[in-house]
């Protein structure tokens, strides 16, 4: 019994932000009826597969039941009306005006059932002069002005390694509709919510972008605090060929260090404004950290109390002994899964649900 057993979701969306937050609403006890085309989510066709199925797949629609049904012919339609009518949540993630093509826009479903809740997943949102442009994610960050500090020393933007407008619009799609259905117990009402994957973006540069938020210059990631211009907010490489980080520019992290390493005499510089004025110590410890391993770095860094980190491969993130602790990788029916971030005290140990044949 989850959190959320008694909730029925009807889930029209495919590929990463709304299977991402149904899935999470799945692994809490949802009943989630994955309602698909004839040809299926295409991520199921996504390589690598494990025991039968695309491991995204698996991972994003594990523990949902699949329905097929084609919006276009009318006993199928019909179908679809029946699940509306005793359903809780309705989630869809087409580009704007094709619900109402297909007779399924809020207005049809809240006809049939008017407490429903009604989510819709797009990239810039249901109206506005990017509501029609097509975009996934790295386009996404793009107009959202991210993709600016996704930049390498040289200042060239590089390819986002996190899809965080796809991620970022699922977890804000489960905050919303959990809103709604908490609204909808003092109410009886349902509502309808329109999720932007831009909108969802822009709360995450508060703290890079601020003088921008405030009418000013945007960022430059040079001379930004967390974004390359600090010594102890950095990538260093290591003898190996490897890299390392320095995770933490508090005062006490930079005293540790350069105790250690017998030059206390640069703290000034640690304390000093992001960029020109902190670049001498970034070339200083570039040097230092280019005469061990990566391996050795982390064995020698144990005994001091500095926020530093060896960059792993995702091989050696899974393997890791703090991710077993955490039970955060799980094998079950000849697949692995990410499990679950969240989890509540007095529950039996997570198991992933069956993954859906289409």
């Amino acid at each position: 019994m989850g959190k959320l057993s008694g909730i029925t979701v009807l889930d029209l969306t495919q590929f990463l932000p709304g299977p991402a937050m149904t899935v999470m609403m799945a692994d809490q006890g949802a009943t989630v009826i994955k309602v698909e085309p004839p040809a299926g989510d295409p991520v199921r066709a996504m390589a690598p597969f494990e025991n039968g199925q695309s491991v995204w797949f698996a991972n994003l629609n594990r523990g949902k039941q699949s329905l097929v049904l084609d919006l276009k012919v009318e006993a199928d339609k019909a179908r679809l009306r029946e699940l509306i009518a005793s359903a809780d949540v309705f989630a869809e993630s087409f580009r704007p005006g094709v619900m109402k093509r297909l007779g399924f826009d809020y207005d049809a479903v809240r006809a049939i059932n008017p407490a429903i809740v009604y989510c819709s997943i797009s990239a810039f949102g249901q109206d506005g002069p990017l509501a029609g442009h097509a975009a996934h994610d790295m386009a996404v960050e793009a107009l959202a002005g991210f993709m600016s500090v996704n930049d390498g020393p040289d200042g060239t933007p590089v390819v986002p390694a996190v899809p965080a407008a796809d991620m970022g619009a699922g977890l804000t799609a489960l905050a919303a509709v959990l809103m709604a259905l908490i609204g909808r117990e003092k109410t009886g009402k349902g509502d309808y919510i329109d999720i932007a994957m831009f909108d969802t973006m822009l709360p995450w540069c508060v703290h890079t972008a601020s003088g921008a938020i405030a009418g000013g210059a945007s960022p430059r990631s040079a001379t930004q605090r967390s974004l390359g211009g600090a010594a102890f907010y950095q990538v260093y490489a290591t003898a190996d060929g490897k890299h390392v980080v320095l995770g933490g520019r508090e005062e006490k992290f930079a005293r540790n260090l350069l105790n250690a390493l017998g030059r206390i005499d640069l703290l000034p510089l640690a304390l000093a404004e992001a960029g020109p004025d902190q670049a001498p110590l970034i070339a200083f410890l570039r040097e230092t950290f280019l005469a061990r391993t990566r391996d050795e770095w982390t064995h020698w860094m144990e005994q001091i109390d500095v926020a530093f980190a060896p960059v792993l491969d995702f091989r050696e993130a899974f393997d890791q002994p703090h991710t077993a602790h955490r039970r955060m990788v799980v094998e079950a029916d000849g697949r692995h899964h990410i499990a679950p971030p969240i989890s509540f005290p007095g529950e039996t140990a997570w198991v992933p649900g069956p993954v859906p044949e289409l």
